[in-house]
């Protein structure tokens, strides 16, 4: 009795243990800030606004919803219901749930159930000598119940990778749903662009015509040369040129859209978009970085494959160690299928088993060489992309300084060129310009309209990425 209970008390010791490392996070980079010197609390005033930068304010699992459009929104929830690549992204988190499922049954017993039945008949030579033999009928019918004893954590490591296999595809799902997100934005933003630079270059071409139709009845009247009519109709086809290009990209972003959105261009029914209907936030979250790896799904994500890579080093540890299982079995059989339940009738067993590996060729630690070094790349993968989300972070925080520089810039080139041209109109109108002053003034009108057209864009867009870089809020939404 004594030598059973020490047994025991072995058994359950051992299997409270589980060989291999522990996780544990590393540690992340000592700076404190995203970039050198402490950060600007605000960007410059461009267009009458100067964004606000909130450190460690809450980000809205909706941060779209801050521009302040409808059709933004819809288009976004239209992207985030019917995109193939979300529900691709869906079915891998299916699938390792199943997969980690599955493997919680080794920590169980196994029972089976058996029955069978069988006719033979046996030879009728039996050492040596011939003799009769009659066909008979086998009933039978069994329990068998095996249990493996986890005692060095095989079992456990395996379950503890597939949790963080799990939580890898969960964060996949996240980064594909914050990825589609800025993509869906970034494309709305970008056709608001293209029509307004369709529609100021669309203006710029008419305002031309109803110049070559006043120059054509001054050359008729002998007041300008010839030379000017053709110099401004070529400024027409060179402004006309721009506008191809222009509902090229429109219809391939548009294309692009309708991909995002699931559905193909010809069904999507993307409506009209202007630059009009987005409001830039002015209040701007700012994660602290200690929180930013908390936060980012694809830090995340890597995490959880170092977190994996880990516990395979424990598996492949672990198999180094002897495997220890019990096995039961109770039936009974019986020629005759009324009599198959009879106690005369009863079968069991009872069986131990401990297996050690002794040679196997060096297969079992070369495979822990390989997770060791599977986890020394995932732990490089990992810092790589801690390095990438707080430079990218970095990048966005610079890129809304200068395009609120920029677009302040843009705004004043505008209101200068404008101001210009009228002027240079009025000297024509006068007879003390020429047709070359004229033209050279408008199209230094129709760069800086587009100039600002873009800059507008920019900014938008890199607002959008601010939110992307820091992760998209979607911890604050179940």
């Amino acid at each position: 009795m004594k030598t059973t209970f020490a047994v025991s008390a072995l058994v359950l010791t051992l299997s409270g243990c589980a060989v291999g490392p522990d996780f544990k996070r590393p540690a992340l980079p000592e700076n404190s800030g995203y970039s050198e010197g402490a950060h600007a609390t605000q960007t410059p005033v461009a267009a009458g606004i100067a964004q606000h930068f909130n450190d460690n304010a809450a980000i809205s699992a909706d941060w779209w919803q801050l521009f302040q459009s409808p059709a933004l929104n819809q288009l976004v929830k239209t992207a985030l219901d019917n995109s193939p690549t979300i529900d691709a992204a869906h079915a891998r988190f299916d699938q390792a749930q199943a997969v980690l499922d599955a493997d919680y049954g080794a920590l169980y017993p196994q029972v089976t159930a058996n029955l069978g039945a069988q006719r033979q008949k046996p030879t009728s030579i039996r050492f040596g000598t011939i003799g009769t033999s009659n066909a008979y009928n086998l009933y039978s019918g069994s329990i068998g119940v095996s249990y493996a004893i986890d005692i060095f954590g095989y079992s456990r490591r395996a379950l503890e990778r597939d949790q963080a296999s799990l939580t890898n595809q969960h964060m996949q799902l996240r980064a594909a749903q914050l990825t589609l997100t800025a993509n869906v934005i970034n494309s709305a933003f970008q056709i608001a662009s293209l029509t307004a630079q369709i529609d100021a270059t669309q203006a710029i071409i008419q305002n031309q015509q109803n110049l070559i139709g006043l120059a054509q009845q001054q050359y008729k009247a002998g007041l300008i040369a010839n030379s000017d009519v053709l110099s401004l109709q070529s400024q027409i086809a060179t402004t006309q040129a721009l506008l191809p290009p222009l509902q090229q990209r429109l219809g391939q972003t548009r294309h692009l859209l309708a991909t995002y959105l699931g559905a193909t261009p010809a069904n999507a029914q993307i409506s009209e978009i202007h630059l009009s209907d987005f409001q830039l936030p002015v209040e701007l979250p700012l994660s602290l970085p200690t929180d930013l790896v908390h936060q980012r799904p694809d830090i995340l994500a890597s995490e959880a494959q170092l977190t994996a890579a880990n516990a395979q080093v424990g598996v492949s540890t672990a198999a180094l160690y002897p495997h220890v299982s019990l096995n039961a079995s109770f039936g009974q059989n019986s020629l005759k299928l009324a009599s198959l339940f009879d106690p005369v009738n009863n079968l069991w067993s009872l069986a131990a088993n401990l297996a050690q590996p002794i040679f196997d060729g060096g297969t079992l630690k070369a495979q822990q060489r390989q997770a060791q070094a599977a986890y020394r790349e995932s732990l490089a993968n990992y810092k790589l992309t801690l390095l990438n989300a707080f430079s990218q972070v970095a990048d966005v925080l610079g890129a809304l300084q200068h395009d609120a520089e920029s677009l302040a810039i843009q705004q004043q080139a505008a209101q200068t060129a404008e101001q210009a041209g009228k002027l240079v109109d009025l000297r024509y109108q006068a007879g003390k310009a020429s047709y070359i002053d004229l033209l050279n003034a408008q199209r230094q009108t129709q760069q800086s309209q587009l100039a600002v057209i873009q800059a507008q864009t920019q900014r938008l867009q890199d607002t959008a990425a601010l939110f992307t870089a820091l992760g998209g809020g979607w911890w604050s939404k179940p």
